[in-house]
């Protein structure tokens, strides 16, 4: 292949595939539920890029019209195998809000356009490709087949579906970030393997007949166990959760029906050079040229960089563990200069780099050394509501690797907007991180997640206890003041979460008024696939030890629990009232400065404790709803 050809494009027609490979037929044809973005923060640029380094030829079909099988053979019968994805999100999660409102606008799709994928696209477009080549090898992969990879509880739905590997009728189901199986993948079936006897590649899953030849595996609550029995279904997740370690994990199998769902151990993570080489792939970092409209998803990630993979801060909610894993993986600094070098060089780069990060901005290196002999610990979290007291904090990697970025010609300015662990940078005895922080790469807000202030949620979400959040605030905002800098918290909180009750939310939000606090955001609970808090809500239990937990399922319990954590809005006063009076706290309905909300009478139906304000632009420490006086609020002064 002329070497030039690398910096097109991957083909979307059957033209292009003869232009750019030369090829009549591809050996791949990935499909995607979102645009194609030759970019590496997507998930199809990077698998097809990683097949073309190896050797093979890639067709792309982007959100084929699903309603026929006509869309799927633009490039006729792949050599080898179709690999389907629902795009960078699970397609639910991308077409329904948590209330299971249908969202008006797809980032992933031009021009922001809605209905260009199917719900529940993997099934579907698998059924398609089925009735278009019949027994074609079929191999899923991305966010949606991977944490739907065993019998799980399904929001939309409200019940647990099988396994996504059975209801697709796909072959293989690879799970996880994806580039090690794809490889071994394809080079089994270029080897002459049949797709039936691809079994031993770890980060993947198959369906077997029996278990006759399938070794060294664990039994897990089968599907029509965890579908009847809400203890079966925690015991089944919990093992789920212990195994997912590449070095100490198990095999483990499923029952479906007369069928077994073997999931292999996950797959070893990149090492940084593995990781550096994905990345530095020849990717255009544009929308394929066919497009014409602008595809949003792009906007926020053109001018980043993607610093490390894995997370060990153990949020409930989050499915990060159950894809990407537990361990950091950590780009080289030499790699990702080479990549900032290259965006001062894009006609569209204004000197700013918009993030270096990944789940976790300041996770650099694994929480300790054991994880990469050992493997991680099943029963202890490395940080959550209290930390193990292994976990290593040193911020010097990081630290210098911003100092290198913000060094480099052409560059104004380095920002970290990936999330912060506030617990983590709290642990580290060395301020220079923090300050180097806060003078350099903040862009007058901070964005951090404490969540909640409830130690009861707290716990269950996996977060650390309200009180350090406090003191981050505290030091956050004595930093600034030394240093001349005039910057804000933006937290983020959570309503709704299991174990939350109205009296928690009425705590939350007395916590709120007390620190002058006025998020403008506010996050439901989302029970997505794969995560802990999900487990908790579908049963309510913790399957951690099998404790009871409340859960607020009453959609009109939890509009009451969002409307408080927002009491100072006009629109959300009138359900905040009604939240407090079913929680006899009429005590916080009144005038006083100590209440919450007015008691609604006409002329009253003011903020209380704010009479004789003008308009909100008067009001400076008292909580403007303007973005950024409300981060004004959230200095961090003291309480």
């Amino acid at each position: 292949m002329d070497p030039a050809k690398y910096r097109l494009p991957l083909p979307m027609s059957a033209r292009e595939l003869k232009e750019i490979f030369g090829a009549d037929e591809p050996d791949f044809v990935i499909v995607t539920g979102d645009a194609y973005i030759d970019h590496p923060s997507f998930g199809t640029a990077i698998i097809g890029r990683v097949l073309q380094s190896r050797g093979y030829s890639v067709g792309i079909i982007a959100q084929p019209d699903w309603h026929n099988c006509e869309g799927f053979k633009r490039f006729g019968r792949p050599k080898y195998a179709f690999m389907v994805n629902a795009g960078n999100m699970d397609s639910m999660v991308n077409h329904y809000t948590s209330s299971k409102k249908r969202r008006s606008i797809d980032n992933y799709s031009p021009g922001g356009k809605m209905g260009l994928r199917p719900d529940r696209a993997v099934t579907v477009y698998c059924n398609r490709i089925r009735e278009a080549y019949g027994s074609v090898p079929i191999v899923i992969g991305g966010i949606e087949a991977s944490l739907r990879r065993f019998a799980h509880y399904d929001y939309w739905d409200d019940k647990v579906r099988r396994s996504v590997l059975d209801d697709s009728g796909a072959d293989l189901l690879s799970y996880g970030m994806g580039e090690r199986q794809t490889v071994e993948i394809a080079d089994a079936l270029a080897g002459g393997l049949a797709v039936r006897d691809i079994t031993y590649i770890p980060g993947t899953c198959y369906m077997a007949s029996s278990l006759e030849s399938v070794y060294d595996y664990d039994e897990i609550e089968s599907f029509e166990a965890v579908s009847t029995d809400k203890k079966a279904y925690c015991r089944a997740f919990m093992r789920q959760y212990e195994e997912q370690d590449a070095i100490a994990g198990r095999r483990l199998v499923q029952k479906h029906g007369t069928r077994w769902l073997v999931a292999n151990p996950p797959a070893m993570p990149l090492t940084t050079q593995e990781l550096d080489d994905v990345y530095e792939l020849p990717y255009t970092r544009l929308p394929h040229p066919s497009y014409k409209e602008h595809i949003p998803a792009l906007d926020e990630v053109e001018f980043s960089l993607v610093s490390t993979r894995g997370c060990f801060g153990a949020c409930s909610f989050c499915a990060l563990t159950f894809h990407q894993g537990r361990v950091i993986q950590a780009r080289s600094h030499e790699s990702l200069i080479r990549e900032a070098e290259l965006l001062t060089k894009l006609p569209n780069f204004k000197g700013y780099i918009h993030d270096v990060g990944g789940p976790t901005a300041n996770f650099r290196h694994p929480a300790c050394k054991k994880q990469l002999t050992k493997g991680v610990c099943k029963k202890r979290q490395c940080l959550g509501y209290e930390h193990c007291k292994n976990v290593e904090v040193d911020h010097r990697d990081f630290t210098l690797l911003l100092k290198k970025l913000r060094a480099l010609p052409g560059v104004k300015k380095v920002f970290v907007r990936s999330g912060i662990r506030y617990d983590y940078l709290m642990f580290d005895r060395d301020d220079s991180f923090m300050r180097e922080l806060i003078a350099h790469h903040v862009s007058g807000q901070l964005k951090v997640a404490p969540e909640h202030i409830s130690d009861n949620v707290l716990r269950l979400m996996g977060k650390p206890a309200g009180g350090l959040y406090d003191r981050f605030c505290d030091k956050y905002r004595r930093l600034n003041e030394r240093m001349g800098m005039d910057q804000y918290i933006v937290p983020y909180f959570m309503s709704s979460h299991p174990g939350s009750t109205l009296d928690s939310a009425i705590e939350l939000a007395l916590y709120l008024k007390r620190t002058g606090q006025r998020p403008e955001q506010v996050q439901d609970f989302y029970p997505t696939p794969g995560t802990l808090s999900t487990c908790m809500f579908y049963t309510g239990l913790d399957p951690r030890d099998m404790q009871p937990v409340y859960v607020p399922r009453d959609p009109a319990e939890k509009a009451m629990q969002r409307a408080l954590m927002q009491y100072f809005m006009p629109y959300y006063r009138d359900t905040a009232r009604r939240a407090l009076i079913k929680a006899g706290r009429e005590d916080l309905i009144g005038p006083g400065r100590g209440c919450l909300v007015p008691d609604g009478r006409p002329g009253l139906d003011k903020p209380a404790g704010e009479k004789g304000q003008k308009d909100n632009k008067s009001r400076n420490n008292s909580g403007n709803i303007s973005r950024k006086n409300t981060n004004r609020d959230i200095k961090g002064r003291k309480r």
